[in-house]
């Protein structure tokens, strides 16, 4: 259904075309023109009477395809009050393959990926879903989830998640759905939902993942129906903008705002002023959160643009003046970026858009069907089409398998490169998971140790320093006389145990799993979810000709070490595909074939002689040198504004005196390195109350915000940092040491002779 943000009308109709006849007549050939033409007109109506009939037998007559949509949403919803309670159902199998679903990464377990509804379509009928999987990481099972109370059957809606560990919004941990599409199964009825849910994802205590409706109160305002929008969580409110409204006429994109507080249950509708900065409607595009709002980046719109239907030749200018002009539409593949800032105090009025410069190092050609994942301060991007589209041809199409970062502060992509895993693995097994004891001789550095080399290190490092991190917190203000709020964690050691045995079992899950150094092959429209530093990518389409093929598949990447690509599940392609019209369009390009050959034949009976031969060459030849040369000049344009753009960006982080990773660094030495720099850039961002740590924080709170913004700025250049360790490894530079730490850590060997060395 909705495909590089296409409606399901532009997608799967298939319209009738009449060749046209092309040439220049001149007095001679008039004659031959008009019988031409009548000839063209009776294969026309002949072809389409053909095609009426086939149709008519293939896919019976087209009154049945306009099915009561309601009456069939209905009888989905009674079919779902069958459900007594919340069930949860442990499947054999991953579930059945759909596009256009979404894959989310569960706010409250760390061990949990959530995928929710879909589509299948197979050439003659689209089937939509609304079940919902929890995938389990640890385990790797699949589990069906249904209840009393859920959406109907739909895709092209959005979800996203507040509260709990996701990082953003507030609250135990809840994931919010709006909006989608649903249309009968031959796509001769079509329908947008309006509706919002609520998934609360907080199991603790016995509960269950359950649906709720958000109803609005009253006579309240809310979002239209929708689909292809995008949401996000920021502080308490969820931000809904852009989509697509797809009637039987048109399609009208959207550029609308909304605010839904989730303390009040309202929506709230961003009124901006009329000379206010906005991007343009849109929809597929990517929406990332920001500390001061949200970030967007890209996006698909059609734009209207009138054409002369009708041309008359000599001595019919006034036929063209008076002729009408109908409206056609292009596509418009947006590239551009934008800030929102959110008025915490005056949402609905006082909010505000601002234009972002180009991003540096973008993906190019630009493309469509891919939305970006949120991972601590970046959007991971995978795959992608770009599309030429022809007036008669129909679309030129080029997929990608890409990978890349987009850090959304410093508005720069860098791609994702995968690497040869350093050092053995155990068992000599080229997997996931970390380095145990020495087996197998193996290549590379270290021998028998470690699991993936020094940048395979900050992973470790992290983990063991998040693990640790309340244990210091705790014996330091313990030291300094302040009272913690938490007691020293020597009671958590039966956590660590358990932490320690699910992080042991997923290392023996993954080691199972095959791993490459190649990338899922190209698509567009892939789920992409990020947790625990790990990218999912589920999925995705890929087309050839007017067939669509579906993945059904699951993949994983390690966004740390960046090694490989672990296979979660692959299965192959078992939809038959059906193409009712594959037979007459052999007959139509038969047709068309026969009336090319005689209209050339004709032509060249008529009007053709070799200097006119020559003097149409000659033309069209230099039209060719001025279209290169046109492309040329935008190609240097483009170059030199690129340029001035990383000139300015070199500036401002010449400017940037905030702490920068040095080569192999993990995240862990990072942050002892420069911890007092940052708590010394975050007391100064509060205030300066050294007593309270600033606007009433306590000391340990301080703490936590300061390895909080070390982890970010090791995040947000960490694809800068690994361009150096590659340079450096190539000229064969091992670890870098500073001598001045190494001194004050009391180490030695700042001596005349080790300099030297």
């Amino acid at each position: 259904m909705q495909t590089r943000g296409y409606t399901p009308a532009t997608i799967h109709r298939h319209d009738d075309q009449t060749s046209i006849a092309m040439g220049k007549k001149d007095a001679k050939g008039k004659k031959g023109a008009a019988e031409r033409k009548a000839r063209t007109a009776a294969k026309a109506d002949k072809k389409a009477g053909k095609k009426t009939t086939k149709k008519a037998a293939a896919a019976g007559d087209e009154v049945e395809d306009d099915v009561d949509i309601d009456a069939v949403l209905a009888e989905y919803a009674r079919q779902q009050t069958l459900f007594n309670k919340v069930t949860e159902t442990l499947l054999p199998a991953p579930p059945a393959a759909r596009a256009n679903a979404t894959l989310t990464a569960s706010p409250t377990n760390a061990h949990e990926l959530l995928l929710f509804g879909g589509e299948l379509f197979n050439g003659a009928l689209a089937t939509f879903f609304n079940d919902l999987y929890v995938y389990n990481i640890l385990r790797d099972e699949w589990k069906h989830v249904t209840s009393p109370n859920s959406p109907l059957p739909r895709s092209g809606h959005f979800v996203c998640t507040s509260g709990g560990r996701s990082g953003v919004g507030s609250g135990k941990g809840a994931a919010w759905l709006f909006g989608g599409e649903f249309s009968s199964p031959k796509q001769g009825t079509f329908y947008h939902y309006g509706d919002f849910w609520r998934l609360d994802c907080d199991k603790t205590g016995g509960g269950a993942m359950e649906w709720e409706k958000i109803e609005g109160k009253g006579k309240a305002v809310a979002p239209h129906a929708r689909s292809g929008h995008r949401m996000v969580a920021w502080r308490h409110f969820i931000v809904l903008f852009g989509g697509f409204q797809d009637t039987s006429s048109s399609t009208k994109y959207l550029n609308d705002l909304w605010l839904f507080d989730t303390q009040t249950y309202t929506w709230i509708p961003v009124v901006l002023p009329a000379h206010a900065q906005r991007p343009d409607a849109r929809s597929s595009f990517s929406f990332l959160p920001h500390e001061a709002g949200a970030v967007l980046f890209g996006g698909y719109s059609r734009a209207k643009t009138a054409s002369a239907s009708g041309a008359g030749g000599k001595g019919q200018k006034q036929q063209q003046l008076t002729s009408k002009h109908a409206m056609a539409t292009k596509p418009v593949v947006h590239t551009d970026t934008w800030l929102l800032r959110i008025n915490l105090e005056n949402p609905g009025t006082a909010t505000r858009w601002e234009r972002r410069k180009k991003p540096a190092n973008a993906p190019n050609p630009p493309r469509v069907g891919v939305t970006m994942a949120h991972h601590k301060g970046r959007g991971i991007m995978f795959g992608g089409v770009h599309d030429t589209e022809h007036d008669e041809e129909g679309l030129d199409s080029i997929f990608f398998n890409d990978l890349y970062a987009w850090g959304t502060d410093r508005n720069r992509f860098f791609e994702l490169v995968l690497r040869k895993p350093r050092g053995n693995r155990p068992g000599g097994a080229n997997t996931f998971g970390g380095g145990g004891g020495g087996g197998g001789s193996g290549e590379g550095r270290g021998g028998g140790g470690g699991g993936g080399g020094r940048r395979d290190r900050a992973k470790e490092d992290a983990d063991e320093l998040l693990a640790n991190l309340a244990r210091l917190e705790a014996l330091a203000l313990k030291n300094s006389g302040v009272q913690a709020d938490t007691p020293i964690p020597g009671e958590e050691d039966a956590s660590e145990a358990a932490s320690a045995a699910a992080e042991l079992a997923l290392q023996e899950k993954q080691e199972q799993q095959p791993i490459s150094l190649t990338l899922p092959q190209p698509r567009f429209n892939s789920a992409l979810a990020v947790q625990n530093d790990t990218l999912y990518i589920y999925g995705g389409t890929w087309e050839k000709g007017d067939r669509e093929f579906t993945f059904d598949e699951m993949y994983a990447v390690d966004l740390v070490r960046l090694d490989g690509v672990r296979t979660i599940f692959s299965r192959k392609d078992e939809l038959e595909w059906i193409d009712v019209d594959e037979e007459d369009d052999d007959e139509e390009e038969d047709d068309e074939d026969e009336d090319d050959e005689d209209e050339d034949d004709d032509d060249d009976e008529a009007n053709q002689d070799p200097e006119t031969i020559a003097k149409n060459r000659e033309i069209l030849r230099m039209q060719e040198e001025g279209k290169e040369r046109k492309r040329l000049l935008l190609q240097q344009q483009q170059q030199a504004l690129e340029d001035a753009a990383a000139s300015a960006d070199a500036e401002a982080e010449a400017e940037d005196q905030t702490p920068f990773p040095r080569p192999f660094e993990s995240l862990k030495e990072f942050h002892a390195r420069t911890s007092e720099a940052w708590q010394d850039i975050v007391l100064a961002l509060s205030g300066g109350d050294i007593d309270r740590g600033g606007q009433g924080r306590t000391v340990k709170e301080m703490r936590k915000e300061a390895f909080a913004a070390a982890e970010e700025r090791w995040w947000a250049v960490r694809e800068e940092v690994r361009a150096l360790e590659d340079e450096q490894e190539e000229a064969g530079i091992a670890e870098v040491v500073s001598l001045k730490d190494k001194a004050a850590s009391g180490a030695g060997g700042a001596g005349g002779s080790g300099r030297r060395r």
